[in-house]
Formats: structure tokens, sequence, C-alpha cells
């Protein structure tokens, strides 16, 4: 009987062995699971901060019908509706062609410019895993073509297509520290194939630095501000500086902002006579955004 004891015994322990076992193979794979690192996602809540590109991406399949206006300067008083009375804007069309790849293109009514940039992720800030990675990388070149009809007339340049053309080429360092707080540095270089204004150089060297602060649920300050290395001062021109709110209506993302920059694409806000905020030279706009899923995002 003892016997039968014994057995009946030793099997409990081998069901207790093969359990035990079972159990910690399920944790084990839980924390699998768990050290997987995660891309971070709404860093901003548009693939612009306010003129700048910020370091968000738009999702493969997606595309981005976005408005930018922009007023004229606040400190033409009532008989100009402090401004409002003109306005410029921009059209655009962005795409997500791929999960870390995305293209667009633009319209402006300053300077009749057409515009139009390829934006590539090099690395994606992650978290949650042994192997995170710290920051966002990701890498723009663009264009942009002058289309007035007579753009040179009186400078003694030939009205040519590639004197109408510059191109620019930049790399977005971004990081989201919490859930509230997004910070971005841009190094950028411009070039433009012809320059009127003697002080402005061909070659333009500027950082730009952006960010977003979640102030609520639905809410968010954000700006940007380029700096200038090689762009001499004078008395017209001042470094752009942008300061607004994004609204996430749920539908689409609206943006209200003022600004020193009538430009609303990278050579019209480096290169452009900006305005002194000290003086009032400054505008109100606001940004429109609505995004269509085209095809299924595999993200």
């Amino acid at each position: 009987m003892k016997k039968y004891h014994f057995l009946l015994l030793l099997a409990l322990f081998y069901s207790q062995i093969a359990f035990s076992q079972e159990e910690q193979s399920s944790l084990l794979g839980l924390l699998g699971e768990e050290s997987k690192s995660e891309p971070v996602t709404n860093a901003f809540k548009s693939h612009r901060v306010i003129n700048s590109q910020s370091m968000e991406m738009l999702g493969e399949g997606a595309l981005d019908f976005r408005i930018l206006h922009r007023f004229g300067n606040l400190n033409q008083g009532y008989q100009q509706l402090f401004g409002l009375d003109q306005a410029s804007m921009r059209i655009g069309f962005d795409y997500g062609v791929l999960k870390n790849f995305m293209i667009g293109v633009g319209r402006s009514t300053l300077n009749k410019e057409i515009d139009g940039y390829a934006k590539y992720r090099i690395f994606w800030q992650s978290e949650g895993g042994k192997e995170n990675m710290p920051i966002s990388l990701i890498w723009v070149s663009g264009f942009t073509a002058n289309g007035e009809q007579h753009p040179f007339q009186g400078t003694g340049f030939e009205d040519s297509f590639t004197h109408r053309l510059a191109y620019f080429h930049q790399l977005i360092i971004g990081r989201k520290f919490s859930n509230k707080l997004t910070l971005q540095i841009t190094p950028t270089l411009l070039h433009q194939n012809v320059v009127i204004n003697s002080l402005t150089p061909n070659d333009l060297f500027a950082i730009g630095i952006g960010g977003r602060y979640k102030v609520s649920q639905r809410v968010a300050f954000v700006w940007d501000y380029s700096f200038l290395f090689n762009r001499f001062p004078d008395a017209t021109f001042a470094y752009p500086l942008s300061l607004g709110f994004d609204i996430d209506t749920g539908g689409h993302v609206f943006q209200l902002h003022i600004s020193n920059a009538a430009g609303m694409n990278e050579r019209a806000f480096l290169t452009a006579q900006n305005g002194s905020w000290l003086k009032g030279d400054v505008k109100i706009g606001f940004n429109l955004s609505r995004v269509f899923q085209l095809k299924k995002n595999t993200l």
C-alpha cells in the first residue's frame, strides 16, 4: 500500500513541476513581450510644427490636405483691421508612401511659389524595452520654384527656370520627453540659385528649434524658431519666430498661431524680410489639416 502512496506522491510531484514550468514559460513570455521596444507616437499632432517640419510622420497610405493661412501685420491698426484685410496662404498635399517615408507638394501665394519635399525617418524613438532608441532622426530634402511672371525684372538676371529654384536639406533630431513635452533641433542648409540681396549668400546655414507642450487632452502649445548663421542682419530682417496652439477637434487638427514670417515654406521664412516682434510686425494665422486614410496603415 505504501508503494502506491509513493507512486501517487511521485506523480503529484512531477505534475507540479510540469505546471510550474508551464507557468514560468508563460511569465517569461509576458516578460518578453514587455521587453519589446515600441515606437513613440504623437510627438506632435502634425508633421509640421508651425512653419518648420516636425519629427512626426504621416502613416503609410495617409493623405493630408493642408491649408496654411496668414494675415497682414497687426501694427497696421484698425484701418486695415489689424492685418485681416491682407492675407497670404499655402495649400498643400502630403502623402505617407511608407511607414518611414513621405512626400509633399504645395503652392503659396507669396511669389507664386511651388514647393515639394521628401522626408525619411532614419531612427524612430522607442521605449519599453531593453534596447530603446532615445531619439528620432529624420532627413528632409526639398525644393521651391518661383512662379511669378517676371521675378528678375530690373535685376540684370536672366529669367530662366534654374534661376527660379532653391533647395534645402535638413536633419531633424527630436525626442518626446514625456506625454506633455516634445523638443527638436533642426540643422538646415538652404541653397538659392540666384540671390538679389547682396547681404544674402547663395548658401545659408541655419538651425531650427521647435517644441510642443500638451496643455490638455485636445490642446497643445507649439513653437518654432530659426537662427541663421551666415545671414548678415540688417534693419529690415528678423529671425523667424512663431508661437501657436494646436487644437484637436477629432476630425482634423486646427492650429491658431502668431508669427513674424509671411512665408510658409523653408526658402520663404528663412530668407524673406521677416518683421520685428518688438515693433508689432507680426501676423495672426491658422493652419488647418485634414487627414484621409487611403489604404490600411500597417503600423
